[in-house]
């Protein structure tokens, strides 16, 4: 009588199974032991959620496949975080990805667990040929309104980028950017895979500000609203007034001034 392969030696096997054609997955398929049954079920769950998100990949391409095809070189997707809070800078970033990325799991950073962010972070740093990121402080923010500081914290986001850009994707935004091809998309974080990649280094890059910023003014638990106005913000902002991060010309803080 043949010895057949314990449980753990064809996980293991599998675990290096790619595609469905292989012939091992019809071999173990006569396989009558549970565990080399549940141990397919786990292949096929995991395979169809790997084609789901190169699916979604492939939709959220379109954008740049259509600049690729018109021979442009360096797309770059910009987008930002921090234009609601009262407190703290708002964040843009830049990315171009190479124009035959393999990443998947790129989302819009708002979609994303905290774990799945700091993943896609580090995987868009390490693919990416550029990225840029631009800072405005809340000090600028008074001065000249939340959506010209936008704009300003894009475009240095923009500047910083080496190549670059020939073609821009930008979520929602009116922007020029000397000689680049500019387009807005509307919810482009969810259509671009390029917008959204800018998302995620933004929301990361910003949210570890506001970690480090509530170390120096504690009370306002900015390490969990990183300066939106939840109800512990609005209440450390009446006990304790303003700190100097906070949005002067934002009326929440206004009225505490």
């Amino acid at each position: 009588m043949t010895n057949k392969p314990s449980i753990a030696a064809i996980k293991a096997q599998l675990a290096n199974v790619s595609a469905p054609t292989d012939p091992l997955l019809l071999e173990y398929a006569n396989d009558e032991r549970k565990g080399v049954q549940q141990a397919l079920g786990q292949w096929q769950r995991r395979h169809q959620a790997l084609k789901a998100l190169e699916l979604k990949r492939e939709e959220m391409w379109l954008y740049e496949t259509e600049f690729i095809a018109k021979n442009y070189a360096y797309i770059a997707g910009v987008d930002e975080v921090g234009r609601g809070p009262l407190a703290g800078p708002v964040v843009a970033a830049a990315v171009i990805l190479p124009q035959n990325t393999k990443l998947t799991g790129i989302d819009d950073s708002k979609k994303l667990s905290y774990d799945k962010k700091q993943a896609m972070y580090k995987a868009i740093k390490a693919e990416a040929v550029a990225i840029g990121v631009g800072i405005i402080d809340e000090k600028t923010i008074d001065a000249v309104n939340i959506y010209e500081a936008t704009k300003l914290a894009m475009s240095d986001a923009l500047a910083q980028l080496d190549p670059q850009p020939d073609a821009v994707l930008i979520d929602a935004m009116p922007l020029k950017y000397e000689d680049a091809q500019i387009l807005s998309i509307i919810k482009g974080d969810q259509k671009s895979l390029s917008i959204a990649a800018a998302s995620i280094i933004a929301k990361v890059i910003r949210d570890e500000m506001m970690t480090e910023y509530a170390k120096t003014y504690p009370g306002y638990d900015f390490e969990h609203n990183f300066g939106y106005g939840t109800a512990k913000h609005l209440a450390g902002l009446e006990a304790q007034g303003a700190c100097p991060i906070h949005r002067r010309s934002f009326s929440p803080v206004k009225n505490v001034l």
